[in-house]
Formats: C-alpha cells, sequence, structure tokens
C-alpha cells in the first residue's frame, strides 16, 4: 500500500515538473506577467520535483521525500526588513527567479504561499528604439510627484517604463484631489533651473526620457484661461527688482522633428517675455542644441565641468569625463574640425549623429561658460542606435567606451568608398614590414581621428605544431584587456556547532584559499576553533532545512555571501559512528496531509549504527541541551 502511494506520489511530481518546465520554457512577449520568485525556495523545489538533479544537489536525498518539501513559496528574503518593498541591486538568478504566470499559479495551487505576503508581479516591457528586445522590469521607477502651487510639498510614486504620461496625470489628479472639469498638464523638472512641459501624453515613461527620483509637476488651468507657469515665465517675479532671461531648454534629440514641445525656464521670476527669450536662447538647430541648461556661471572655467546623473549614468559620465580630457580629442572637437570629416553615408556608422553629439557635449564643456551640462541628448542618441544604453539601468563603462569608440570612427571615417584589400602572409619578411604592410591595407578602409589617437597593431604568432610554418600577422586593435590583481584569498562567515554539547554555537570568520575547498575551510577553522578540521562538515542552511551539505572536495566557490553557513563538529573517532541530519518540526494537531512546519536550526548527529529509539531520543535531548 505505501509503495502503490509513493508511485502515485512520484507520478504526479514528474507531471508537475514536466508542466513547469514547459511554462518556464516560455518566451518574452510585451505585456505578459512575470512573478518573482525566492532563488533559495526555487532551488529547493527543483531538488522535490527531480529538476536539473546533476546542477543541484539533493544532499542524498531522494525526488519527492517529504524532508525536501519546499512548503509555501516563502518570497521575505525578497523584501526589506519593513516588507513594504523589495531589496535593492538584487540580481536574477541569485537572488530570485523569474517564472511567467502560468508557472506561478501552477506553484501557488500545488504548495500555496506564505501568509502576509503579496506575490511579486512585474510586466514585460520593450527596450530599444530601432531594435526591440522585451525585458522583465523587475524595479519600477520612482518619481516625486508634485502640485504647481505647491512644489515644497512632494509625493513619492512608483511607475513603470511603459505608464504613459496619461496614466501618470490621472494617478497625479486623484493623488491632488483635482476636480475631474479641470485642466491640467505635466512639466518635468531634471535640473535645478529647468523645466520641460511633458505634452505627448501618449508617451510612455521610457519614450519621454524620464529618470529616477525626477520631479514631475502637474499644473491647474486658471479660471480665467491662462496657465499659473506662463503669467511667472511672462511677468517680473525676481526679487530687488532684478530679472535674469529664462533658461534655455534641453536639446531636442538628434533625427527627430524640427518642433519642440513647450519649455519654460524656473519660476522663480524673470523679467523677460517668452518669445524675447526663445529668439534668443532656443536653438532648433539639432547638431548645436545647448547642453548647459543649467550650470551658466561667471566663475565657470573651461574643461572644469561636471556632468549631471541622469540617474544610473555614472558609468556614461566617467567615460566622457575621460575623453573630454584628451588633448587630442579637445583640439579636433573644439576646432570644430570634425564637421568636415562627418560621414553621413557610411553603413557601418550612426549617419553621423553620435559624432554631432558628442562634439557639441565637448564644446559645451570647453565654452567656459558653465559648471556642469546635461548629457541628455547625446544619451537619448546613443540609446537609438545602442539599445542596451537606452533605459536608466547600471551599464558597463568599458561597453560604452567599445561602443562609442567605434561609432565615432566610422561617423568620422574619412574614407568614403571601402576598396576591397586582400591580406597577404608574412612569408619570413621582417616584422617591421609585415606590420607596415598591415596597417598601410588597414589605412586604405580606415582612416579617421580616433584611428589617429587610439588604433594600433597587435603581433600574433601561430606555430603549425606539425610542420616548421610560423605564421605571423599584424591585427588591427583599439582596446587591450589587462587582468586586475585577484585576490587570493576570501573571508567565508560560518557559524560552528561543536560537538561538546554545553558550548553554544559560535559565529567565526574564516580566510580560506579563494580557489580551495571545504577541506581547506575546515582546517583553517579547526585551527581558529581549537577542533579537527577533519571532524567538522561544511553545510548551507535555509528554511530550517539543510539546503546543501557538502563534501570536503567541494570548491569554496559555491559559497553565496548571502549563504548561511553551518559547520558541524561530528565524531568520526569510531568507525561504528554514522552521522544523520535532524530536522526540527512542529508536532500534527489534525490529520490534514500538509507537512507541518520546520523550526530552529537542523543537526548533524553522530550515532551508532545500532542504536534503539530510546538511545536515539536520549542522544538528540543531550545535543539540544545547548539551546
Amino acid at each position: 500500500m505505501a509503495e502503490q502511494e509513493n508511485d502515485t506520489k512520484n507520478q504526479q511530481l514528474q507531471n508537475l515538473r514536466t508542466e513547469l518546465q514547459k511554462h518556464l520554457e516560455k518566451p518574452l512577449a510585451k505585456g505578459d506577467a512575470w512573478f518573482l520568485v525566492d532563488n533559495h525556495w526555487f532551488k529547493q523545489l527543483k531538488k522535490y520535483v527531480g529538476m536539473e538533479g546533476a546542477m543541484f544537489d539533493s544532499g542524498g536525498k531522494e525526488m519527492g521525500e517529504e524532508s525536501a518539501n519546499p512548503g509555501p513559496i516563502d518570497n521575505k528574503p525578497l523584501f526589506k526588513e519593513d516588507g513594504e518593498d523589495i531589496r535593492e541591486h538584487m540580481i536574477d538568478e541569485l537572488d530570485y527567479v523569474l517564472v511567467p504566470e502560468e508557472a506561478w499559479d501552477l506553484l501557488v495551487e500545488k504548495f500555496g504561499i506564505s501568509e502576509t505576503q503579496e506575490p511579486v508581479k512585474r510586466k514585460v516591457v520593450e527596450h530599444g528604439m530601432f531594435v526591440k528586445h522585451c525585458k522583465v522590469e523587475v524595479y519600477y521607477i520612482e518619481f516625486q510627484l508634485a502640485e504647481n502651487s505647491n512644489l515644497e510639498e512632494t509625493k513619492k510614486k512608483k511607475f513603470s517604463k511603459s505608464d504613459t504620461l496619461e496614466h501618470i496625470q490621472n494617478v497625479m489628479r486623484e493623488e491632488f484631489n483635482i476636480a475631474t472639469e479641470a485642466d491640467t498638464r505635466l512639466w518635468n523638472k531634471y535640473t535645478s533651473n529647468t523645466y520641460e512641459q511633458l505634452a505627448r501624453l501618449d508617451n510612455t515613461v521610457q519614450d519621454a526620457g524620464l529618470f529616477s527620483g525626477q520631479l514631475i509637476i502637474i499644473e491647474i488651468k486658471n479660471e480665467d484661461g491662462t496657465w499659473p507657469r506662463q503669467a511667472r515665465s511672462t511677468g517680473t517675479l525676481g526679487t530687488n527688482g532684478s530679472t535674469s532671461p529664462i533658461p534655455a531648454p534641453p536639446p531636442q534629440p538628434l533625427g527627430t522633428s524640427s518642433s519642440f514641445d513647450k519649455k519654460e525656464g524656473s519660476p522663480v521670476g524673470t523679467g523677460a517675455s517668452t518669445s524675447t527669450a526663445s529668439s534668443s536662447r532656443y536653438n532648433f538647430s539639432g547638431t548645436s542644441a545647448t547642453y548647459g541648461d543649467g550650470g551658466v556661471s561667471d566663475k565657470a572655467q573651461p574643461g572644469i565641468c561636471g556632468l549631471s546623473n541622469l540617474g544610473n549614468t555614472c558609468f556614461m559620465n566617467s567615460i566622457i569625463q575621460g575623453l573630454s580630457n584628451t588633448p587630442e580629442i579637445i583640439e579636433y572637437f573644439d576646432n570644430d574640425n570634425y564637421l568636415e570629416d562627418i560621414n553621413e553615408d557610411n553603413p557601418l556608422g550612426m549617419k553621423g549623429e553620435i559624432a554631432k553629439s558628442f562634439g557639441q557635449l565637448i564644446k559645451d564643456m570647453w565654452s567656459g561658460k558653465f559648471t556642469y551640462v546635461v548629457p541628455r541628448a547625446f544619451k537619448m542618441a546613443v540609446g537609438r542606435f545602442a539599445p542596451q544604453f537606452s533605459g536608466y539601468q547600471q551599464q558597463d563603462s568599458q561597453e560604452l567606451l567599445t561602443f562609442l569608440l567605434d561609432g565615432l570612427h566610422e561617423d568620422l571615417n574619412r574614407v568614403k568608398h571601402k576598396p576591397y584589400v586582400e591580406m597577404s602572409d608574412s612569408d619570413g619578411k621582417a616584422d617591421s614590414d609585415v606590420a607596415m604592410e598591415a596597417w598601410d591595407n588597414y589605412k586604405k578602409r580606415n582612416d579617421s581621428v580616433i584611428l589617429d589617437i587610439f588604433h594600433g597593431l597587435l603581433k600574433s604568432t601561430v606555430v603549425c605544431p606539425e610542420c616548421p610554418k610560423v605564421s605571423v600577422t599584424f591585427d588591427p586593435t583599439c582596446y587591450l584587456s589587462l587582468p586586475l590583481p585577484v585576490k587570493k584569498e576570501r573571508q567565508v562567515e560560518v557559524f560552528l556547532v561543536y560537538l561538546d554539547p554545553l558550548k553554544p554555537p559560535t559565529q567565526f570568520k574564516v580566510t580560506a584559499p579563494k580557489n580551495g575547498s571545504m577541506g581547506d575551510l575546515c582546517i583553517a577553522l579547526g585551527k581558529l576553533a581549537n577542533v579537527p578540521g577533519e571532524s567538522l562538515v561544511v553545510t548551507d542552511v535555509y528554511n530550517h532545512r539543510f539546503h546543501k551539505i557538502y563534501t570536503s572536495d567541494d570548491q569554496l566557490s559555491h559559497i553565496l555571501d548571502r549563504d548561511d553557513i553551518f559547520v558541524y563538529e561530528t565524531d568520526n573517532t569510531d568507525s561504528n559512528n554514522v552521522t544523520v541530519p535532524v530536522y526540527l518540526r512542529e508536532k500534527k494537531n489534525c490529520s490534514s496531509y500538509a507537512p507541518s512546519n520546520l523550526f530552529g536550526q537542523p543537526l548533524l548527529c553522530s550515532l551508532p549504527q545500532s542504536c534503539t529509539s530510546s538511545q536515539l531520543y536520549d542522544h538528540l535531548l543531550q545535543r539540544m541541551a545547548r539551546y
């Protein structure tokens, strides 16, 4: 009878595994819902249903064993301590796993969800302007919302990148109790004195280029038909009779329509009319729109110019600052030499847009007018041709530098028609002759200021293992990646559970070889705690059970910083002893089939191979005396 029940249970688990695997293979599609699941819980689930057994060691447990049952879905590790929102900077497949809605519904039906926990549901959004790719939006963008009459009182609210500006406006109308018949319009603020009207309400947050932490203002139309911000920009509100022109608007992204949305300056008073400000400061040329929309100062110096962080754009700003302080780059772009080299017809280039936006940015940084500039147009130009940089997530500086130098090189390539060049073999020639020939051939197809400054040749030698043939080539290169020195040791925080039941579990910070094994960790811990290293067993404890019991040959790299590592001292002096895992489980008060809850920390106990139930009970009581 018991065997028949086990067969039925195993068949159910196999069906669950098959159905779950089918759902997990579902491709991302715009608008679909996906759910976050704690990675530790999901690994325990895989052990229980027998998924990817080779990759996820179950510590000797077979599929379907009740001790491996993950229990209700527990996403508590994903949340902050207050439980209001998920933790920042979590990593996919390290902290959490994404599952489609069908898989989530299946898991909830089979295992349930922990009480007081809400599902972490996220939408699939599209990234990129030209090349579209789908991605689950794990983190929403948080904006500060304010009503125009009271900019000091702000409310924080999170929105999806796929939310439209109309949706944001509706939320703000509700938040600030604005009457349904009142006309409203939105503004965004992204420097201390620059405001932009968000006129296209059908645009999404991503289309509008909004970034986290930005202030969104809702303005209510006056009863006389005028707008309060229009009155501020045309009237004299300055103190002591002083006036100042309206700050310039941010630049229009290159390659878009020449008609600009309405923009205005700071609500702090101006004495100039809107039309005057527009004619004197607004620049409708897509290639020379100014980046200096907030850092104008009499004390500004050429080159000593900061860059506004548009939201996780420090990776971009660091690269721009590095290139903007390269003397040859400064001279070339600041003197407008790049304009005559722009190659808009190069199929490998970006129609000159990267060169134009970067050139204008360098000119503004070295104009001596600004203490900081806002590189928004440059970022949008980069995002149009490299969709991976279009959002406001953290990115790799090296990847941006690679794209930027390649883009500038092709945009400024003086060779309009690239000839076919046949590469010849070295044939025993001197290295200097082979290198000169390779460089001449390369320059027949490539000729730009980027090549002059950054490109070179890398020697490559190939020796045939079967004949004396030696081939020497010189390959063009623009980057040379060098390995950074790495630490040969790492520190691992562990809890040592002594064999002596009178000693409490003690936390240690152990230094062990970074590429070492668990045996190395045990030896180092044994020296610290004055216990035999060969008697120690390393385990990963999660949710009151052993997530994994390591062998002495397992690599230390399996241990992550967030893991709870418990090391148990065992009795290996008697060959008749056997070490068994012990879980602490609540006693059932009803006849339900649901597994009762585990509690406390599990134990590893060394017991005689032949012992009675009474002896086992006494031994466990003795081991738990420390608690």
